[in-house]
């Protein structure tokens, strides 16, 4: 029996948690039709919420350490994923669409609408689900780039490594310069745009499996400039962006600041000595990053009435958004255990 990396068990706990914060901080910069609040909330919440921008790539990086390279035949490996993401995937796709019928008055044929969706995006108009669609995207290429990972040198994996850091920078350059190594408004695949994104950290992933995370104290570095970036910029934004997403410029999962708080939150974990797998607390943790994906999956559904209720008592976004994170992933972990006992649960629930 495989032993259990409780150390990336608990970096995957960890990214749950702060989804589920990233999402509570939501209700307080987005107003009415995607428009940006503008008001001292929005300050804090830029101290509060940037340290949770690490969570979704933690995931890509926690994939690539464990599926790269693919050693397995290819559709072996794709039938193994799509039982584990694919199949819960739609499962919360038709439960999100039922359940608005009574959170938002969907009329039935809507729901059936949003269901019929599912192959086209984001399922039934409940925004994290974009997720599952880029996961899917590099499930496709880990067979593709596994080959060459299976042969490469540690200065080949940099070299690659190095390309794609290049790219997170392109958050900043194109606000400077909107089009840059052969974009134009009629090509927007320029020199590494193969490089970009997601499939960095999912080799990125493999490289800290292969040859260890950096010092502690590169770590430690990475995480204060990281997310010190990361809020500052946020910060800065607020008086003046147009749009959500212009104001999140620096909250982008590409960018070169978000990289340095993920590479540093996995090396500061990776590196401690924790001995307390065996124990309940450990035993604990181990469990929900089992069901992490199903938490995942589901939250949103707890999430809005929690807030409509924490919010009667108080509106301190201090208070609100711990609170309502933290009550979220507890119910959420409570709510799939309990879903666990019906029949087959381990393949439409996904946990």
């Amino acid at each position: 029996m495989q032993t259990r990396n409780f150390n990336v068990d608990v970096l995957r706990v960890l990214a749950c948690l702060l989804v589920m914060w990233q999402h509570a901080s939501e209700f307080f910069y987005i107003g009415e039709g995607g428009s940006v609040i503008r008001n001292a909330n929005v300050y804090a919440i830029a101290w509060l919420n940037s340290f949770s921008t690490s969570a979704v790539p933690m995931f890509v990086l926690i994939s690539g350490y464990f599926l790269l390279p693919v050693q397995e035949p290819t559709s072996q490996f794709l039938r193994k994923r799509a039982s584990r993401v694919l199949y819960p995937f739609i499962f919360w796709c038709i439960a999100y669409a039922i359940y608005n019928i009574f959170a938002r008055n969907d009329s039935v044929p809507t729901a059936l609408l949003n269901i019929a969706k599912i192959p086209v995006n984001y399922g039934t108009e409940v925004g994290h689900l974009w997720f599952v669609y880029m996961l899917l995207g590099l499930y496709l290429l880990a067979p593709v780039v596994s080959p060459w990972l299976q042969k490469c040198s540690k200065r080949e994996l940099q070299m690659y490594l190095c390309l794609w850091v290049i790219t997170t920078l392109l958050t900043y350059i194109h606000k400077i310069q909107p089009e840059i190594w052969g974009e134009s408004y009629w090509n927007n695949i320029p020199t590494f745009y193969y490089f970009t994104g997601f499939a960095g950290l999912f080799v990125l992933g493999h490289y800290l499996r292969r040859y260890g995370p950096p010092s502690m104290l590169l770590g430690i570095v990475f995480v204060a400039l990281g997310y010190f970036i990361t809020a500052r910029v946020f910060q800065s934004r607020i008086s003046f962006a147009p749009t959500i997403a212009d104001l999140e410029l620096s909250w982008r999962y590409g960018s070169i600041n978000v990289a340095m708080l993920t590479l540093g939150i996995f090396t500061i974990v990776s590196r401690l000595k924790l001995n307390f797998g065996q124990s309940k607390i450990g035993k604990l943790l181990t469990d929900i990053s089992v069901v992490s994906y199903a938490m995942y999956l589901s939250h949103i559904m707890l999430m809005i009435p929690f807030f409509t209720l924490i919010t009667k008592f108080t509106t301190n976004v201090f208070i609100v958004v711990p609170t309502l994170a933290v009550s979220t992933f507890i119910c959420s972990y409570i709510l799939v255990k309990l879903l666990k006992f019906l029949p087959k649960s381990k393949i439409w629930l996904g946990a």
